[in-house]
């Protein structure tokens, strides 16, 4: 007991001896102990407190000083005039900082990254230290007079300077109002931000801090208003974002993520952070033309910042996707739909050059799930999209993406892999059989009487950091199959040129009359962003469809040539090929080909020199066309395995060739000679 009282009195003895001086005598201590353990030079020039008052510590130092590591820029990391608080002792004990209250007059604060981000100037002690987050002491009250703040992130390209001032709070209920401005850039691109706290007047049971924030730039608006549990407290925040811009790209740049392009947006959701995790809920808004809504949540698990989302919309307009693979979402407000069309080399291009950002998708993680109710586009019958985003330590990945077309289900698996210096994307595309009545029924086929249906199927690999290059070096094959069916269309007959017939039901009105498939297969093997016809292949109940040519990704050239032979005799048949060509962007359909012309001049040749009706033996059709064997069609076999129905290999078809070079020129003699390759008449 004797040894337990003089204790206690020595413990008064030491709390008396520092209340009356103020425990000015420990400046020095201070100074050498402080500089020791924080491995960097404390100095302070003025009056100095350290003591008990009552049971809290009081500490106060005038023209303080906090050196920087030597790497920073900023000489000094605190520069202040005054810094003036009472600390909670217990809650020092343990660990923690818990300041009670806080007077900062003429302060300057310095916070730095170094230049690999490896490094900053708040994480004290050892230089070797891992880098710690930045984590501010709990703050009940506070006046702040005459303070800068700056931060400077050279990895991250951001530097902002905040000046912070504290006012008589008008409101009853609130003590003091810490206003704040500031200006910064982020990227080279600039912002300024201001906004206030209110504190709570002590005097007002469980008063919170109101917090309104406004942060503008790169056409971009931000207002957070609400309240937080304490000045420096932001766990258990009560808060509400509100953001406008116009692409919302530039907004997660202050995050270091690279999300993709939008157009002009509009957003709005609750926030608050929870469990080391900002979480944005009841999120809603709209960007172009199309709703967006759900959850958004931004953790950092194992030190690497991870995006967590759970979105949908009710309807998403076509143009409003554009961005999303690369398109300039300013040019698409200005132009719409054209705007995805540029001249390129004295042509137009419609597949985008935007680059992925690999060095920003490296930064962070991503698991996204976003579901489209209706997508508006004027010819693609689209609805009930579901995709899956995942990305991880730069291999991005869409799958499963599954969505109803026309009646059919098309579903894909697209991976990414950003990982080496080269980027490799494998496109998986699938479209289920899908009735050709309802996909085409805005390209002139008629649902009525048409029972046909096409399934297909993409599987591509290519190299390149956009959605141009990655398909101008891609490998890989496109198929479409038409097993039997009906397809009701009064253009079908163009197609297969046959003039007699075609002219004999436009007169009996008799033009919807189904044509009668029996298999189909329009296939393309692709070699280096070439793809080339392999085959082009459709037997109908008149007539064997046969096709050469191909296009090319690399510069959206287009040069097919489809020829219908008749199984049957028929007589104005012109019996050649139907002309695919132009662009990507500007496609065009020549049905008078160079050798029905040619044919046209046989019929006069020999009406000069017989009579009329000789001249009409250059249009007649001996019907020798070889019906096709449905089995090879129907499994997507490419042309050297196709055979007749009498089990003949066919000699119709093959491998075709882009007839256009790679400016989109081609010689005459070029012309020629694929035409006389294709036709074999000549």
């Amino acid at each position: 007991m004797r040894a337990a009282a003089l204790f206690l009195l020595a413990l008064l003895a030491i709390w008396l001896v520092l209340f009356i001086t103020k425990g000015r005598f420990l400046k020095h201590p201070f100074e050498s102990m402080a500089s020791s353990v924080l491995e960097r030079e404390v100095d302070v020039g003025g009056e100095f407190n350290l003591y008990f008052a009552p049971f809290n510590v009081r500490f106060m130092a005038e023209d303080m000083r906090i050196a920087n590591p030597a790497w920073a820029d900023a000489e000094d990391f605190l520069d202040a005039e005054l810094v003036d608080t009472r600390i909670s002792t217990l809650p020092l004990i343990f660990g923690r900082t818990k300041l009670r209250w806080i007077e900062l007059k003429g302060s300057r604060i310095a916070l730095e990254w170094d230049r690999k981000g490896e490094r900053n100037s708040w994480t004290f002690g050892d230089p070797d230290t891992a880098a710690e987050p930045l984590e501010l002491p709990e703050i009940h009250r506070g006046t702040i007079s005459g303070t800068e703040v700056s931060y400077r992130d050279p990895h991250m390209q951001l530097a902002a300077d905040i000046g912070i001032d504290t006012v008589k709070a008008q409101d009853t209920q609130f003590d003091s109002d810490i206003r704040f401005s500031g200006d910064g850039t982020m990227r080279g691109r600039p912002f300024t931000i201001s906004g206030s706290l209110l504190s709570p007047n002590e005097t007002i049971a469980g008063g919170r801090n109101r917090l309104a924030l406004h942060a503008e730039g790169s056409r971009t608006s931000v207002d957070i208003t609400g309240t937080l549990p304490g000045a420096t407290r932001i766990e258990g925040a009560d808060l509400r974002i509100d953001a406008r811009g116009f692409d919302i790209a530039q907004l997660f740049d202050f995050l270091g993520v690279a999300v993709p392009s939008t157009r002009a947006y509009r957003l709005s959701s609750a926030l608050t952070y929870e469990d080391e995790e900002w979480r944005l809920t009841d999120l809603g808004g709209e960007f172009g033309d199309s709703d967006i809504a759900g959850s958004l949540t931004i953790a950092m698990p194992d030190d690497r910042l991870k995006l967590t989302a759970d979105l949908s919309s009710d309807t998403l307009d076509i143009i409003d996707a554009g961005p999303v693979i690369g398109y300039d979402p300013e040019r698409l407000d200005r132009l719409g739909g054209s705007g995805a069309i540029q001249q390129v080399g004295g042509h137009p291009r419609v597949l985008p050059d935007a680059t992925l950002r690999s060095d920003a998708i490296s930064r962070f993680d991503a698991d996204i799930h976003y579901r489209i109710a209706k997508l508006r586009a004027e010819n693609l019958p689209i609805s009930d999209i579901d995709l899956t985003l995942d990305l991880d330590h730069s291999l991005l990945k869409l799958s499963p993406v599954t969505a109803n077309l026309a009646g059919g289900q098309l579903a894909a698996d697209i991976a990414v892999d950003a990982r080496g210096r080269v980027v490799n994307t494998d496109y998986d595309i699938r479209l289920s059989p899908t009735p050709m009545g309802t996909l085409l029924a805005r390209f002139g086929a008629k649902e009525a009487g048409t029972t046909g249906k096409v399934s297909a199927r993409l599987r591509m690999r290519g190299r390149g950091d956009s959605l141009h290059q990655s398909l101008a070096t891609a490998n890989g094959r496109i198929a479409v199959i038409m097993p039997a069916g009906t397809l009701t269309t009064g253009n079908v007959q163009l197609s297969e040129i046959d003039i007699g017939t075609f002219v004999q039901k436009m007169f009996e009105d008799e033009l919807d009359e189904p044509v009668q498939i029996n298999c189909g297969l329009i296939a393309f093997t692709v070699r280096n962003g070439i793809a080339a016809a392999d085959p082009i292949l459709i037997d109908t109940k008149k007539n064997v469809i046969v096709g050469r040519g191909g296009f090319s990704f690399r510069n959206e050239a287009v040069d097919l040539a489809v020829r219908a032979d008749a199984k049957t005799f028929s007589l104005f048949s012109g019996q050649s090929p139907v002309g695919f060509n132009g662009w990507f962007a500007q496609p065009a359909i020549d049905p008078i080909s160079g050798d029905l012309v040619g044919r046209a001049g046989a019929g006069l040749g020999l009406a000069a020199v017989a009579t009329p009706v000789a001249g009409l033996l250059a249009f007649i059709d001996p019907g020798d066309a070889k019906a096709a064997a449905c089995g090879p069609i129907l499994s997507g076999a490419r042309a050297s395995a196709q055979r007749t129905a009498k089990g003949k290999p066919r000699d119709d078809v093959g491998r075709g060739t882009t007839a256009k070079s790679e400016s989109g020129k081609q010689s005459d003699e070029g012309a020629r000679k694929q035409r006389k390759k294709f036709l074999g008449i000549f």
